[in-house]
């Protein structure tokens, strides 16, 4: 039985912290990839198509965005609203800083390096208990 346990240990320290180091890097390319997004304040309109957003950019150019059925539904009836706009990109806009994409592996690369951290931690009490 001890050594599988072992054997166990062993596999999860080697695919948790292999696998945590692969899926941070994966990470990072996606946070670089994702670019720079800026919070302001925007007013929502009402279009022909639906309801939009526009705020004024950093450079003090107007943007527009026609707001998605999920970010609809978010806002509600408010006329107002705090987004995030792409730098260097015109009329995209979100309502959270961070990409739910990045956020995802972001936290998935932290639990796989957490459990290679716990294996490894517990493959060196084994071995010392064991003698």
């Amino acid at each position: 039985m001890s050594n599988a346990l072992d054997a166990l240990i062993e596999i999860f320290t080697w695919v948790g912290l292999g696998g945590g180091i692969l899926l941070a890097f994966v990470a990072v390319v996606l946070v670089l990839a994702d670019g720079t997004w800026v919070p302001t304040r925007a007013v929502v309109e009402h279009a022909e198509g639906g309801r939009v957003v526009r705020w004024f950019d950093e450079g003090g150019g107007v943007n527009e965005a026609p707001l998605a059925p999920h970010d609809d539904a978010r806002l509600g009836d408010a006329d107002m609203a705090d987004i995030f706009y792409r730098r260097g990109s015109a009329h995209r806009m979100r309502l959270t800083r961070s990409s739910p994409s990045v956020r995802f592996v972001s936290l998935l690369a932290a639990g796989v390096l957490g459990l290679g951290a716990v294996s490894f931690v517990a493959s060196i009490v084994l071995l010392f208990v064991q003698g």
